[in-house]
Order: C-alpha cells, then sequence, then structure tokens
C-alpha cells in the first residue's frame, strides 16, 4: 500500500521553528494569510525568522510590514496565531501525527519517540529568556 503525500496540510505548530518557507506559505493559508504566501516567499520567511519576529524593535517590525506590504490588521493576526502557536507548544497540545513516509508498523514506536521527543524540547522552549 502506497500512501499518498500531502503536503497542503498545515505543518505541526511544534516544530514551527523549523519550517520551511513553503510550510510558512501553508500556514499562511490556514490562518486566512494567504495573500502574503508569494511575498513571505520572495522575502525568504521561514519558521526561524519567525521565531525570532518576537525580538524585533519597532523599526525592525515598521520595516518587516512595509517589505510584506502588510495592513495592520493582518499583521496583528499574525502576531496572534504565532502567540497561539507558541503556547501550544508549551502546552503539548499538538497532536502526534506519524508521517506519510513512515510504515504501519512502526506508527507505535514512531508516536512514543515523538512523545519523548515534544517534552524535552517543551522545557527547552520554557528555559527561553
Amino acid at each position: 500500500m502506497v500512501r499518498e503525500t500531502s503536503r497542503e496540510l498545515p505543518p505541526e505548530p511544534l516544530d514551527f521553528f523549523i519550517w520551511t518557507v513553503e510550510d510558512v506559505g501553508l500556514w499562511l493559508e490556514d490562518i486566512n494569510l494567504g495573500s502574503y504566501r508569494q511575498i513571505f516567499k520572495e522575502n525568504g520567511v521561514n519558521g526561524e525568522y519567525l521565531e525570532g519576529m518576537s525580538m524585533f524593535t519597532t523599526e525592525q517590525i515598521l520595516r518587516f510590514i512595509r517589505k510584506c506590504h502588510m495592513k495592520w490588521g493582518d499583521f496583528i493576526t499574525l502576531c496572534k496565531e504565532l502567540r497561539r502557536i507558541k503556547v501550544t507548544c508549551l502546552k503539548g497540545e499538538q497532536k502526534v501525527h506519524t508521517p506519510w513516509w513512515a510504515p504501519s508498523c512502526l506508527s507505535v514506536v514512531f508516536v512514543k519517540v515523538a512523545e519523548q521527543n515534544r517534552q524535552s524540547r517543551v522545557v527547552s522552549l520554557k528555559l527561553e529568556p
């Protein structure tokens, strides 16, 4: 049995800091900001960049808004959704999904390892200043 790959699903919140530009684009679609997908891609906005936005100065925020031609309301939506993802990460509320490429006989093992990995990453997120 061959599984179909569906990359049009939004990426997992726990991994937002390692999202690719394409993952960010899918997430933008998911939060109804898909009109910015192309401009984010052109500007190389990935998960690491999104993670760093929490440390932006006012000048950097304004530069980002101008560069991406964002409306203020859309920027606020983006920030709220980023905060929601971070809270989800800290609470460990996201589901663990078996990746499409994993054989079904290993799905139980994968979920256990993913749960352990989640716990270690949640601890590291809580230690950030």
